[in-house]
């Protein structure tokens, strides 16, 4: 059974930082572009960021840019999503997803070429 588990979601404060995992289990994605989405309140999900098999390339949102990184190890079939200067409008649950076919990386920001999907960890920051 392929999962995707994240982790490391939480309550902070406006401008402090959380990093949250992915981690992989039932198949190995090294060959897959890993990426991560969100979902507030009341609207729809939302890319976030997105990193290919490799880690060569990688893709944010402008409304994370410069204060969002996305990394990988593949040696532990993980991705990360380190996030600093939080803000509220951050809140949202937050998605790691895998996509369907490996060595590809045309349009990360289209949530429907990735076939894998976690259950999502929430973050929530208070102003």
């Amino acid at each position: 059974q392929v999962q995707l588990v994240e982790s490391g979601g939480g309550l902070v404060q406006a401008g402090d930082s959380l990093r949250l995992s992915c981690a992989a289990s039932g198949r190995t994605f090294g060959s897959n572009t890993m990426g991560w989405f969100r979902q507030a309140p009341g609207k729809e999900r939302e890319f976030v960021a997105a990193i290919s098999w490799r880690g060569g390339n990688v893709n944010y949102a402008d409304s994370v840019k410069g204060r969002f990184t996305i990394s990988r190890d593949n040696a532990k079939n993980t991705v990360y999503l380190e996030m600093n200067s939080l803000k509220p409008e951050d809140t949202a649950v937050y998605y790691c997803a895998a996509y369907t076919r490996g060595l590809e990386y045309s349009s990360p920001g289209d949530s429907r070429k990735y076939g894998y999907w976690g259950q999502g960890t929430q973050v929530t920051v208070s102003s």
